[in-house]
């Protein structure tokens, strides 16, 4: 079915006639795509270990370094507290949300494939300066390439997989992309705990080694198949359906190329792309998927955790290679709570899975705030057992958010636009995704400062609203044909009085009235 309201309601049942098979074409075509997720996971993964290690304090952030080893009673929540070591992670998610607009535009001309390859270039340049930075200036200029490669790769990928994968099993392949992600965190973490002891060398190691996947992902992307979607977005139909064809073994792709058809009709009369998601008819995507699940993805306070995870624990007592090693530990339930996301997304459904994870998270982080202000800041170490407690109260929030919002807030905005602003809508995502990394990395370490443990009471409550908004707002998209998303909308109790008063809706509806008079 066409995006938006494009084609009428002709094509509303022609999913169940898809046919294909998975093939070993389109498992290559998932794997090598998937990895630009390890570029994202890298990053938050490395950049958090090396923001703690003592190394890289005393050479661009002395004054950080003294406060660290400091244990004053008024330093127990602000030894980290430095707007420009904040900047250091932070710019690159503000060099992201500039590039996706640039990354929109390569990816709706020249395809995902394209902007996954100048991601994958951009972000081999950022680690090659950063590990050469002398000054802060070139650690500045080498997080803002990275942030570009950022911007790019996450605005194709989650398209590349949701287009490329049998609508059965859409959830599964997209989050894809969060496993990738998890598993660059968790190399990172591992890489950071041996690089720490090299001295003083270690820190230039672990943000180098992002040349590695970086030009892994280019080299695969050269091997890639574009999508039948883009392909046909772009006039290239024969093109699109051989590779239709390939990946889903099979010559009988019908019913799914006239769907990919329609929908590039209905895209090609639409002018105004950006303008058009404002459209009534769109306004379920734009709050949904473009403003509200990017922006709740990251004001979870996960991201707050990935950045600062070697740094919360420090803050807490721990020592620097205990608190590298609890690291490891959250990057590993970030994989187990992705592996159990991709078995269950597709059966559960995604509201289940947002829903039982909002419960489990804001119980995690009531109990690490009232720990926190039972036990911590009164200059003294944690008991091992208060410890314990409060690493396994992280861990549980971890790995609920690695089966729900860290993988659904990628794969449910993928799902939801149609076509005709598919790439438009994924850079708005990504934008608005990248804004709010950017300003939580900003203000984290001063809001621990200020706000102590009522920071995560702030998550918490934040959390709460984030689930009453899934609830309310989100219909069930599972095993549900990308291209006929937008019919959930005009059933759903809230939605269905919004785009029914859009006149193009109120146009087709008169048009298949005819038809069935006809």
């Amino acid at each position: 079915m066409a995006g938006g309201f494009g084609s009428g309601g002709a094509a509303a049942g022609r999913a169940e006639l898809y046919e294909g098979k998975i093939t070993g074409y389109f498992i290559l075509a998932c794997i090598v795509g998937s990895f630009g997720g390890s570029l994202f996971g890298y990053d938050l993964g490395v950049s958090s270990g090396v923001t703690s290690m003592d190394d890289f304090l005393v050479k661009f952030f002395p004054d950080v370094y003294r406060r660290k080893q400091a244990h004053l009673h008024e330093t127990d929540y602000c030894k980290y507290d430095n707007q420009v070591l904040t900047l250091f992670t932070s710019s690159l998610y503000f060099a992201g949300l500039v590039s996706t607009f640039g990354a929109s535009y390569v990816t709706k001309r020249h395809g995902r494939r394209a902007s996954i390859m100048v991601g994958a270039a951009s972000f081999f340049l950022g680690g090659a300066i950063n590990a050469a930075a002398m000054n802060i200036a070139m650690l500045i200029v080498g997080r803002v390439l990275l942030g570009v490669g950022i911007g790019f790769g996450n605005q194709a990928v989650p398209l590349y997989l949701s287009e490329i994968a049998p609508y059965r099993i859409r959830g599964a392949v997209n989050q894809l992309f969060q496993l990738t992600t998890c598993l660059g965190i968790l190399v990172a973490d591992v890489i950071n705990y041996f690089t720490d002891r090299l001295h003083p060398w270690g820190w230039r190691l672990s943000l180098g080694l992002a040349m590695g996947p970086a030009t892994a992902i280019f080299v695969g992307a050269l091997f890639l198949p574009e999508t039948p979607n883009s392909l046909v977005e772009r006039g290239h139909l024969e093109e699109a359906r051989r590779v239709l064809e390939k990946v889903r073994g099979t010559h009988k792709v019908d019913a799914e190329f006239e769907d990919l058809k329609e929908a590039s009709q209905a895209a090609r009369a639409v002018t105004g792309t950006f303008r058009n998601l404002l459209a009534v008819r769109n306004r379920p995507q734009l709050i949904i998927g473009a403003l509200g699940i990017p922006a709740f993805q990251q004001l979870s306070g996960m991201n707050s955790i990935l950045f600062y995870s070697p740094v919360i624990f420090q803050s807490l007592g721990f020592g620097s290679s205990a608190a590298l090693y609890s690291s490891i530990i959250t990057g590993s339930m970030l994989v187990v709570g992705a592996l159990i996301s991709m078995v269950t997304v597709d059966r559960l459904g995604r509201r289940f899975l947002f829903i039982e994870a909002g419960i489990q998270m804001v119980s995690s982080m009531v109990v690490v705030a009232v720990i926190l202000a039972l036990k911590f800041g009164k200059g003294e170490e944690l008991s091992k057992g208060v410890s314990t407690v409060l690493v396994v109260a992280i861990c549980l929030f971890v790995v609920a958010y690695g089966w729900s919002w860290g993988p659904l807030g990628w794969l449910v905005p993928s799902e939801l636009f149609p076509l005709e602003m598919r790439s438009a809508g994924q850079s708005v995502v990504v934008c608005v995704n990248l804004f709010w990394t950017a300003s939580v990395a900003q203000c984290f370490l001063a809001a621990l400062c200020h706000l102590r443990w009522g920071v995560f009471v702030l998550f918490a409550a934040l959390i709460v609203v984030m689930s009453i908004f899934v609830i309310l707002l989100l219909p069930e998209t599972k095993q549900v044909p990308i291209e006929e998303i937008w019919m959930l909308f005009d059933r759903h109790w809230y939605w269905k009085r919004i785009v029914r008063r859009d006149p193009k809706y109120q146009g087709n509806l008169h048009q298949q009235q005819e038809m069935s008079r006809i």
